[in-house]
């Protein structure tokens, strides 16, 4: 598992998909925002953690059509799931991978963005934290509509449609722990669920994402 790990890691960044090309995404897609809104500081702070982690999700989705088409392109899928490695097991790797190439350089990006959109002092933290425990369910959500779209042509836009109905609530609760942070609510529900979201990916997508990839290899 730690070869196939390194191996997904090393591809992600020698192909240009992995954190420069999301996190520059990511910057256009704050750097735009102002023009749109105007320059209203007010308004630019109470829309702030919605946009950051709207921003996060969209950069998540630019490099999940590579997590299993180019093994499956060049047979290495093939491979993977005749060898003694549990598919459930391949699929957790490639879903770290993807976060650890795609989700964490966003996290760890996201505060310094927020300054451009007057993010409130009281919410980088929490925002932080908040994509530290999220971004992990959107990268094995992402790895689960990648499964199903495998060995399709311009199989992009169908996976998008199917993963950001799915994105929808670790949104909501992602968003909504930096937005009690900053207004000195309570978080610990939002919190709450928000890690339940990302335990219960984890627990239960890569056995389904193992499944797909089985359905479409035969």
């Amino acid at each position: 598992m730690r070869a196939l790990l390194r191996r997904d890691l090393a591809l992600a960044v020698r192909a240009g998909g992995g954190f420069g090309l999301s996190l520059a995404f990511f910057l256009i897609l704050v750097t735009l925002v102002p023009f749109g809104v105007g320059p209203q500081s007010e308004l630019l702070g109470r829309i702030a953690p919605g946009i950051l982690w709207v921003g996060a999700l969209l950069a998540c989705l630019l490099s999940l059509d590579r997590l299993f088409q180019l093994d499956w392109e060049d047979g290495s899928l093939d491979l993977l799931a005749v060898s003694p490695l549990p598919m459930e097991g391949v699929v957790a790797t490639k879903a770290l991978a993807h976060w650890l190439t795609t989700g964490l350089p966003l996290t760890i990006a996201a505060p310094l963005f927020g300054v451009l959109l007057n993010l409130p002092i009281p919410g980088y933290l929490w925002l932080f934290l908040s994509l530290l425990i999220g971004t992990p369910a959107l990268s094995v959500i992402g790895s689960f509509g990648a499964a199903l779209t495998v060995g399709l042509k311009r199989g992009g836009l169908l996976l998008s449609l199917l993963v950001l109905p799915l994105y929808v609530p670790t949104l909501i609760f992602g968003a909504e722990v930096v937005r009690r942070a900053v207004d000195g609510m309570t978080l610990l529900t939002s919190l709450a669920m928000l890690g339940g979201i990302t335990m219960a990916a984890w627990a239960l997508l890569p056995f389904a994402a193992a499944a797909a990839i089985r359905i479409n290899l035969r």
